[in-house]
């Protein structure tokens, strides 16, 4: 059976995160709350893009595969990364990095 690719930023960046943490299709759906006869064939219209999940599903499917839930709707690659990277690190760490990017940003301000 050949997987059919996804067509939609979300379940490209599904399948990625469900790759990453090495979680089959139908474990993961049984483990959002699916019917374990349904989960499968769910998860897999949600990574091909057939079908785009509410946002509640997003939620627990984020908590699930330990990603924050704006890495599924990241269209730039690299922003993905950082939110990846935003999601392990904590919050004085967090706290930081935002005084870095305000100080960035001050800095393009000024002539």
């Amino acid at each position: 059976m050949v997987k059919k690719e996804p067509t939609t930023v979300f379940g490209r960046r599904l399948r990625e995160a469900r790759l990453r943490a090495a979680i089959p299709q139908d474990r993961l759906g049984v483990e959002i709350g699916l019917d374990e006869g349904t989960a499968s064939a769910r998860m897999s219209r949600y990574e091909t893009g057939a079908h785009e999940p509410p946002f509640g599903i997003a939620v627990k499917l984020a908590q699930v595969l330990c990603v924050p839930t704006a890495y599924f709707y990241c269209e730039d690659d690299e922003l993905a990364n950082v939110v990846l990277a935003w999601g392990q690190v904590d919050r004085s760490e967090r706290k930081r990095i935002k005084l870095l990017i305000e100080s960035m940003q001050t800095d393009k301000k000024e002539p």
